[in-house]
Order: C-alpha cells, then structure tokens, then sequence
C-alpha cells in the first residue's frame, strides 16, 4: 500500500468515528442541564439580592450551548469543517502542481544526464552497454589490453555498485520523508478524533460558571490540529519548489556541452534531510496561526517586565545621586 492510500485511511477513518460523538451528547446534556441550572439560579439570586434588574441576554447562553451539544455532529463539527475544508484543498491542489513540476523536471534532468555521459568518452561505457561492448572490442589481446580491460570493468562496477548505494539511501529517505508526514497525520486524526467525540463533554463543562475558557480552548486546539495537514502541504510544497529551482539551474548548466554532471544528488539528499526534521514543526506553526488571548498575556507580561525593570533602575539611580550628594556635603 502506497502513501497516499495511507493519508487516505486516515481520512476515511475521521469520517467514520466523527458521528461518535453523537454518543457523547446524552452524557453532555445531564452535565451540561445541571450546569444551566446553577448557571441560571446563581445569576438571578445575584441579580436579586442586588435589587438589580435580571438580564436575560447572559441567562440565553447555558441554552445555545444545549443546541450545540445537541446537534454536535452537524451544527459544530459540521460547520467547522464546512469553514476550514477549503484551505485543505487549496493547499493539496499548490502541492500537486509543485510535485508534478518537480517529477517533469527530474525526468529531464536525467536524460541531460545520461546524454552528458554519451558524449564524454571516458565515461561514456560507464552507463551505455553498447559502448562498452564497443570499447572492449576495439580492444586486443595483449598485456597491456587485458590490463585496460580489467580497468574498465572494475571502474564499471565500481560506477554501478556506487550508483546502487546512492539510489538506496536516496529511496531510504524518501521512506523516512513519507514516513514523518505519515507520522503527523496519524497524529492530527487522533486529536481530531478525541476532541470530535469528548467535543459535546467541553461544551457541557464550558456551560459551567468558571469553565467558560473550555469553549474556546477547544475551539483554538480543534482548529489549530486540523490546520497541520494545510501547513505540511505548504511545507511539502516549498521543499519541492526548491528542489524545482535547483534541477532548472542544473539543466541550465547541462545544456553546456562542455558540462560534466555532478551525480552525487547531494542536494537532494540534504533538503530530504531538512523535509525530515521540519516536518516535526508543524504544530508549533500551527499553534502561531490560531492562538487565544496569547498576545494580550504576552503584552501584559512584557509591560510588567518592563515596569519593574523601570522601576528598579529608577531605585538604583535615585541610590547612587542620594550618595554622591552625601559625599559632597561631607567634604563641604
């Protein structure tokens, strides 16, 4: 089984699970019922023994929250996913343009290369049997021939054999690039899964007086996770618009004649490396892209910081003036 089929497993298996968390709706509505109850009473009696007039604007969320649980699958994940679907398949339709690009120029970049072998003689039998059949018999049997036959096959060989170890690492790579996106999918469907069914659980905790951040904590993580495959599209993306950039300036080059190719790959090799790595990054993207109430705190902490930091140079200099005033009164 391919990748691809994988990725789409894991699609198959959210969809399936999804209407799951209708079962967790009737256990959510007794919580969430006992919650409007207090919600309600503790706002009229503070309303009352205030002798101030009872607002019902407030009294009407225990209630939305109730249709939330109710209709959970349809009315929240349904909307939710209605909303965000579209960047999923917008950034799945930029990878798919990127990789199709980057496969046509590969393909041309290889044939440069084997027509740039052809047409240098000394390693031209390094990737042509017929060439090489065409060496050897040019080729007599003297010392000296069978000595420069030797040399061609064992060069040959070596060639090939070096070929084989590269081809090997380079496929080793590959499994291990598909193997960390693989990775970040089956994580994303797990979070996704977890807070589709415990969702109606949030909601009937968030109808609760002191829990109403559950609501949008849940609603930040939930969207946050389900942009992680949008971020590694991109991501995916921009590595294989590199890759397109350096294979066009390596075509650019072996249209030269006169240009021996490099066959290393070692560029190759090292963005595969990086893809490794920063696909790991994804959720710390992702959690920079939706975040609630962070740059408030983030702002309040820094004023305070930086008040204190004030604060106690103001204390430092008014010290040091107090002192070298006291000195020159002594020496007056």
């Amino acid at each position: 089984m391919e990748f691809d089929n994988l990725h789409e497993v894991l699609r198959s298996l959210y969809d399936e699970m999804m209407p799951l968390s209708a079962e967790m709706a009737a256990v959510a509505k007794g919580l969430a019922g006992l919650g409007a109850l207090f919600y309600v009473a503790l706002n009229v009696w503070r309303a009352l023994s205030r002798a101030e007039p009872i607002d019902l604007f407030p009294l009407l969320r225990p209630f939305a929250l109730g249709l939330c649980i109710m209709f959970f699958p349809t009315m929240v994940l349904g909307t939710i996913n209605a909303v965000l679907s579209p960047i999923v398949t917008g950034t799945h339709g930029i990878l798919e343009g990127q990789v199709l690009d980057l496969n046509a120029l590969q393909a041309q970049k290889d044939q440069l290369e084997h027509e740039a072998m052809l047409r240098n003689p000394e390693t031209a039998y390094l990737v042509s049997d017929e060439e090489f059949d065409r060496q050897l018999d040019e080729l007599g049997w003297s010392p000296s021939d069978l000595a420069t036959m030797s040399g061609m096959y064992l060069e040959r060989g070596m060639y090939q054999l070096e070929q084989e170890i590269k081809n090997a690492f380079r496929e080793l790579l590959e499994i291990l690039f598909n193997a960390a996106a693989l990775v970040i999918d089956t994580l994303r469907t797990f979070f996704l899964i977890v807070l589709s069914i415990l969702g109606p659980i949030a909601f009937a905790i968030s109808v609760w007086d002191g829990f109403q951040s559950t609501l949008t904590q849940w609603f930040t993580r939930y969207i946050s996770v389900y942009l992680w495959l949008p971020v590694s599209d991109l991501f995916s993306s921009m590595l294989a618009k590199i890759q397109s950039l350096i294979l066009e300036r390596d075509i650019e080059m072996l249209s030269d004649p006169t240009y021996i190719p490099d066959t290393s790959n070692a560029v190759y090799i090292i963005f595969m490396i990086i893809g490794i790595i920063g696909y790991f990054t994804i959720p710390t993207v992702t959690g920079w892209i939706i975040q609630a109430g962070g740059a408030g705190n983030y702002t309040r902490n820094v004023n305070q910081a930086t008040q204190k930091a004030g604060n106690v140079l103001g204390a430092g200099t008014g010290a040091v003036t107090g002192n070298i005033g006291g000195r020159l009164m002594h020496k007056q």
